[in-house]
């Protein structure tokens, strides 16, 4: 029995296209450029800025607590003078449903919102920001739930208990219909107007210039919608690139050579391992929640099921006997160009792209993952096309200067080394603890490799720090996190890593923040 559902990569993409009016006749007729935005910001020219980073942020474990308002308590002491926030996706846990906005995002994060201070009165689909928060849709932003008829015939708890056991796995009433609680929060969901009202939305809204196009003016604590779920826009000289790799992470499909059926085999075996843990895991969190134990054992539990259901969803990705293969080229094509673009502008000093799912990364349940490897084909795949035509203009840099991601719940710094491709030492940051169930780091070590040609390996990224899980029973640490990087003036542009960390240990929440990072640029 599946407890989440996640929709086909070209369902995916249909129905955002749709959501956004994409490629409409009268915004083509205007010369609307629907994937760049530019921000009303009256220190756009600084070349010195700061921004703030959260993700996997959108969940509330701790009855009358909230770890992701405890790291915005950071944030809100460290973070004065920020230009805007990035937000690395899973905005709300744990299938994107409308319903828990209020909950999980709206009243953690009020003082980010017009009339904060009165978040019951703000609604989902009508927030606006007074500082301009980028998010990306994660996974979960995405997942639905085919699974809540099914459970209910089978319980045999009193429906009162069962009610509250589905609260306590932040599941709510219904899924987020393919995307589209994530679509009416954040982007400008034109396909809810008349073509009258698209006209005036558009005049009123599609006022900015790009290149000669018409584009999104982002208006803080006026109009704070973003024109797709991804986009461009530019702070500071610096280039921002927001993916949507939900349509990008499809795993290749397992060849059907001896190699291919030892491989499926072995993914059945695992699947069934995963799934009677599972079992077990719903279990203790039965006994847990009807022994009234404490907040922070039944959050490990329910975490436990939360990962579990997504290892093994990738396992399904990946066993599917009729593999989604509609990757989403469209977007990787518009990367791809505006990469170029962005390497032949003498005024782009450096780029940042920031989606969900991370290249690489060594928390315990997601650097082996078919997702992992596949996001990571992918970007490669973008990379090494436009070093063939950025060519000798890099001059030694790497492509990118910065990903920043979510989807794995620690804080990790990586840095590529020699791939043997275009996305070599790049430094890599994933920001996925702000408020889920924190993970563990693999315990095989802190470097990653790959196979090469003739059975040898290289290392292709090295962890240079990792913040998550650690400690057993009673001294156990949760150090939830969030980031602020302060980004220097200068080419190559320097970045400044400042980890603000909200840790829970023996019942108790610790606040600090780290030593600064500075991020060296290109090899080491």
């Amino acid at each position: 029995m599946k407890f989440i559902s996640d929709p086909a990569v070209a369902v995916k993409i249909a129905k955002m296209k749709e959501r956004v009016c994409w490629q409409h006749p009268y915004l083509q007729a205007r010369e609307v450029d629907q994937t760049r935005l530019v921000v009303d910001d009256e220190q756009s020219d600084s070349l010195d800025f700061s921004f703030l980073v959260i993700g996997d942020s959108g969940t509330g474990q701790y009855r009358g607590d909230s770890p992701q308002r405890r790291v915005m308590e950071q944030l809100l002491a460290h973070g004065q003078g920020s230009s805007f926030v990035l937000h690395t996706g899973d905005v709300v846990y744990l299938v994107g449903s409308q319903e828990q906005y209020f909950d999980h995002f709206i009243h953690p994060y009020r003082e980010w919102l017009i009339n904060g201070e009165r978040p019951q009165q703000i609604a989902y689909d009508q927030m606006v920001f007074k500082l301009p928060l980028f998010a990306v849709p994660g996974n979960h932003d995405y997942y639905d739930l085919p699974w809540c008829v099914g459970l209910i015939a089978q319980a045999t708890l009193p429906i009162r208990n069962l009610f509250q056991r589905q609260l306590d796995l932040d599941l709510g009433w219904h899924g987020s219909n393919k995307g589209d609680a994530y679509a009416q929060a954040f982007l400008d969901y034109l396909h809810r107007f008349t073509m009258a009202e698209l006209r005036q939305h558009v005049e009123a809204h599609y006022t900015a210039y790009f290149n000669g196009q018409r584009c999104l003016r982002y208006q803080p604590g006026a109009f704070t919608r973003l024109p797709n779920r991804y986009y461009q826009f530019r702070k500071g000289g610096i280039d921002f690139f927001a993916l949507d790799s939900n349509t990008l992470n499809t795993p290749l499909p397992i060849p059907k050579d001896k190699t291919g059926r030892l491989r499926r085999r072995q993914l059945k075996a695992d699947r069934q391992a995963l799934i009677n843990t599972r079992s077990r895991a719903l279990a203790a969190a039965l006994r847990q929640h009807e022994s009234r134990s404490d907040d922070d054992a039944t959050s490990d539990t329910y975490a436990k099921v939360e990962q579990l259901d997504e290892q093994i969803l990738d396992i399904d990705k990946q066993l599917a006997d009729g593999p989604d293969l509609s990757l989403d080229i469209e977007q990787l094509v518009w990367l791809k160009q505006r990469l170029i673009e962005s390497w032949s502008n003498p005024e782009v000093r450096g780029r940042v792209l920031f989606f969900h799912h991370p290249p690489y990364v060594t928390e315990a349940s997601k650097w082996y993952q078919g997702q992992t490897l596949a996001i990571r084909r992918h970007l490669r795949q973008v990379l090494d096309q436009v070093q063939q035509v950025v060519g000798d203009q890099a001059a030694g840099r790497p492509l990118v200067d910065l990903i920043i991601n979510g989807h794995a719940h620690c804080l990790e710094v990586l840095k590529t080394g020699d791939t043997g491709h275009a996305d070599s030492h790049i430094n890599c940051v994933v920001c996925g603890g702000s408020g889920f169930s924190l993970r563990r780091q693999r315990s095989e070590g802190e470097d990653l490799w790959e196979s090469v040609d003739g059975g040898a390996e290289r290392c292709v990224a090295r962890s240079q720090l990792f913040i998550g899980r650690h400690g057993q029973g009673s001294q156990k640490h949760r150090p939830y996190s969030g980031l602020r990087i302060d980004v220097q003036a200068g080419t190559p542009p320097k970045f400044i890593l400042r980890p603000l960390i909200a840790e829970r240990s023996q019942r108790q929440w610790h606040h600090y923040q780290l030593a600064p990072i500075h991020l060296s640029n290109g090899a080491d």
